[in-house]
C-alpha cells in the first residue's frame, strides 16, 4: 500500500469522529528513558498499517517513544487509551491531489480545515498537515496565490486555537508525478505571504533529496520554516541504514543544532517479511537517528 492510498483509508469518516473524552493529553518530557532526548521521536502510521494500532502503540510505549504521525480523529481514543501523542493529525485534507492551488476545492477545504482545527485543539493536539495539491497546467505564481487566498480563510482559526498547519513538501519526480509543492523555494515563499507562525512546512528529508538534495545546507538556512521532519532511505523509501545514500546521523546533528524542538518522524517502508523484523528495522531507525 502506498501513502496516498492509505491516506484515504485512514482519514475516511475522521470528521464525523469524536475525540475519545476530549481530555486533552499531557505534555510529553522532550527527554525519555533509554534515549539521548535531543530528538523527539515519532513514526508515520501508514508505513506500519499492516499492525493494528493498539499494537503498534504498546511497542510504542514499551519502547519510550511518545508519538504517532498521520492519525484521524476516530483513531485518537486509541492513542490517549496508551499515552501516545499524536504529533501529526490528518483527516481534513480531500487527496494529496486536490489541495489548495485550485479554488475548486476551497469550500471543501476550508469547511473541512476548520471542523478538524477544533478536533484537533480539543484533543490537545498541535500539527495537521494540508497539500497543495497538483498542477494540472497551472503555473508557480498562480498556484501561490490561490493557496495563499485559501489558507488565510482558515489561519485565523488555527491561531487562536493553537493549531499548526503545515504543508508537506513531496518529490514530483518519483513519488508525486505533477505535484506543487515540490521545492523548498516554493514552499518558503508561501510561508512567506501568509505571514503566519501557524503555518509551516512539513521537511520530508527523503522527498528534498529526491527533488534538490542539498539537505543539511537547506535545514541550516532555512529552519525557522520548518515545523516537522520526516525520514526514508534513498532509493527506495526504505530503511534509513547503511544500504542508501543518506547519512542521517549528520542530518539529525543538524537539525538539533537549529534548535528544534518539533518532532522526527520514521516514513521508511520496511523491507522486512515478519512483525518481529519490521519493528527491529523501526528500533534502528531510531537509534541511528537519536545523536
Amino acid at each position: 500500500m502506498n501513502r496516498r492510498k492509505a491516506l484515504k483509508l485512514m482519514s475516511a469518516g475522521t470528521l464525523a469522529a469524536v475525540a475519545g473524552s476530549g481530555v486533552r493529553t499531557p505534555a510529553l518530557a522532550k527527554k525519555h528513558e533509554g534515549w539521548k532526548g535531543n530528538i523527539r521521536h515519532s513514526v508515520c502510521r501508514w508505513t506500519f498499517g499492516r499492525m493494528p494500532l493498539s499494537e503498534l502503540c504498546l511497542w510504542l510505549q514499551q519502547h519510550q517513544i511518545p508519538a504517532i504521525d498521520l492519525i484521524g480523529a476516530s483513531e485518537w481514543p486509541v492513542l490517549k487509551a496508551h499515552g501516545i501523542h499524536c504529533s501529526m493529525c490528518n483527516g481534513a485534507e480531500i487527496s494529496l491531489e486536490q489541495g489548495w492551488n485550485n479554488p475548486e476545492f476551497h469550500g471543501r477545504l476550508i469547511s473541512r480545515y476548520l471542523e478538524t482545527i477544533d478536533l484537533v485543539a480539543d484533543a490537545g493536539y498541535t500539527n495537521l498537515i494540508c497539500f497543495s495539491g497538483n498542477r494540472a497546467g497551472m503555473d508557480d505564481e498562480t498556484g501561490l496565490e490561490n493557496c495563499a487566498t485559501g489558507l488565510k480563510r482558515i489561519l485565523g482559526r488555527a491561531e487562536a486555537r493553537g493549531v499548526v498547519i503545515q504543508m508537506e513538501l513531496f518529490n514530483s519526480k518519483v513519488d508525486h508525478p505533477d505535484y506543487m509543492c515540490d521545492n523548498t523555494p516554493w514552499g518558503i515563499e508561501l510561508c512567506q505571504r501568509l505571514d503566519s507562525p501557524n503555518f509551516k512546512l512539513l521537511y520530508d528529508i527523503y522527498h528534498m533529496q529526491i527533488s534538490e538534495g542539498d539537505i543539511i545546507r537547506t535545514i541550516r538556512d532555512h529552519h525557522r520554516w520548518f515545523g516537522h521532519y520526516h525520514t526514508a532511505g534513498v532509493p527506495g523509501r526504505n530503511e534509513i541504514d547503511e544500504s542508501q545514500e543518506l547519512f542521517y546521523p549528520a542530518i539529525m546533528r543538524a537539525i538539533v543544532e537549529t534548535g528544534f524542538e518539533g518532532y522526527v518522524a520514521q516514513e521508511f517502508i520496511p523491507t522486512a517479511q515478519t512483525p518481529q523484523a519490521r519493528l527491529a528495522a523501526l528500533e534502528q531507525a531510531f537509534r541511528i537517528c537519536d545523536v
